[in-house]
């Protein structure tokens, strides 16, 4: 059995599912050893945000539930802002639960959410992993999200609430049909008549997450066959590639692109298509940040140098978010990229096997215009480089977590 968490904290926009949420975790675990804690996000999108925020903060106060109201200043006019908004606020409560020392972070999403998801993604394509939908439990990188409520539809909060004589707050922004999720949500009570309900379209997500976790398993053991990791970047033996089905391919090259650029989304299909047809033949195409480069039997998946011209920090730090360097003298020194000048710089670089192109995108030492040392081109100077995130990470992010 799972232990309990000590600390559990509780996302309270104080609409009717997650204060339904809080109510429903509170009697769960009433006489437990658990605390639970609850936050707010204020986006400061509307004029009486902040006052709701506020009263948000005083209904789980008067529970007994101790809250923070976390203030989101990002938005900048332009872009897609439930967008951005939903990204802030999933950083400001990843934050909020790591600095309150809480593991577990729990979601008021519910059936209905799932179903509107499903549809959002229909129109735009999707393929398994899009119509998975929304996944009960997400792994960051200190928290768990939960969604202990994807069962369960707003109708039945909404009168679990009134039963309690419980109130809540109803976010005006939930009609405006600006919102694609909004149009969804109201187009809604046009299919259901026609069998495309919230619980045949939660179905639809179950039954994709099945197939989801399948292929990833596949792919997982396809990666550990086809890929390994040479100087920060993916290489497949392309001998291996001819019998894998395009669509676990798919995932090994997206996941090596996204392991390789720090991507925190995966690119487009469409886009993914064309990386795909460029492995299978060998070929080479420039895309995400990333290369992609047929060598003599091998498909280099590596950082592309104008992606890192412009990188430059202090040894000890992270280099394009994911290179340590590390070991010599850092006076006067820059961490830069290698570059085309700085390769030939480097005499033995040829006999390690790489290609150039691959080495000239990683990082290097600099005083000024002097190179003083590029420890993956074999020109170490007592400086080593590795990366943040291992190689083993690369195959575990093709599971989901």
């Amino acid at each position: 059995m799972t232990p309990l968490p000590r600390r559990l904290g509780v996302a309270l926009s104080g609409g009717g599912d997650s204060m339904a949420l809080l109510h429903i975790l509170m009697q769960c675990f009433q006489g437990q050893d658990v605390e639970i804690l609850a936050a707010t996000v204020d986006h400061g999108l509307r004029a009486d945000s902040a006052q709701e925020a506020q009263q948000v903060s005083e209904m789980a106060t008067k529970l007994g539930v101790d809250h923070e109201v976390l203030q989101w200043q990002g938005w900048q006019g332009d872009g897609n802002l439930q967008d951005q908004a939903r990204q802030a606020r999933y950083q400001l409560l990843e934050a909020w639960a790591s600095r309150n020392d809480i593991p577990v972070l729990a979601l008021g999403h519910t059936a209905d959410d799932q179903a509107e998801t499903v549809l959002m993604r229909l129109a735009r394509s999707a393929g398994v992993d899009g119509l998975s939908a929304i996944p009960v439990r997400r792994q960051l990188e200190k928290v768990t999200l939960l969604r202990p409520l994807l069962a369960v539809t707003r109708a039945q909060l909404r009168d679990y609430l009134t039963a309690l004589d419980q109130t809540w707050i109803e976010d005006p922004s939930n009609h405006d049909q600006r919102f694609e999720r909004v149009r969804i949500r109201q187009a809604m009570d046009l299919l259901e008549p026609l069998g495309l309900s919230t619980a045949a379209l939660s179905t639809v997500a179950e039954n994709m997450a099945t197939a989801r976790e399948a292929l990833e398993h596949y792919s997982f053991i396809a990666a550990r066959d086809v890929a390994q990791i040479v100087s920060g970047a993916v290489v497949l033996d392309q001998s291996k590639l001819g019998g894998l089905p395009d669509e676990i391919l798919h995932r090994v090259l997206t996941r090596a692109l996204q392991w390789v650029s720090g991507a925190t989304y995966p690119l487009r299909r469409r886009v993914m298509g064309e990386a795909l047809e460029a492995v299978r033949s060998g070929g080479s195409l420039t895309l995400g940040g990333c290369r992609i480069l047929g060598r003599a039997g091998r498909v280099w998946i590596c950082r592309e140098l104008n992606a890192v011209r412009e990188e430059a920090v202090q040894p000890g730090q992270l280099w394009d978010n994911r290179w340590l360097l590390s070991g010599g003298d850092p006076s006067g020194i820059e961490v830069r990229s290698l570059g085309k000048a700085g390769l030939l710089l480097c005499p033995n670089w040829r006999q390690l096997g790489c290609p150039g192109v691959v080495l000239e995108a990683t990082p290097a030492l600099w005083t000024a215009q002097e190179l003083v040392a590029a420890p993956l081109a074999a020109m170490g100077n007592k400086w080593t480089a590795k990366t943040a995130k291992s190689g083993e990470e690369f195959y575990a992010s093709l599971l989901s977590h």
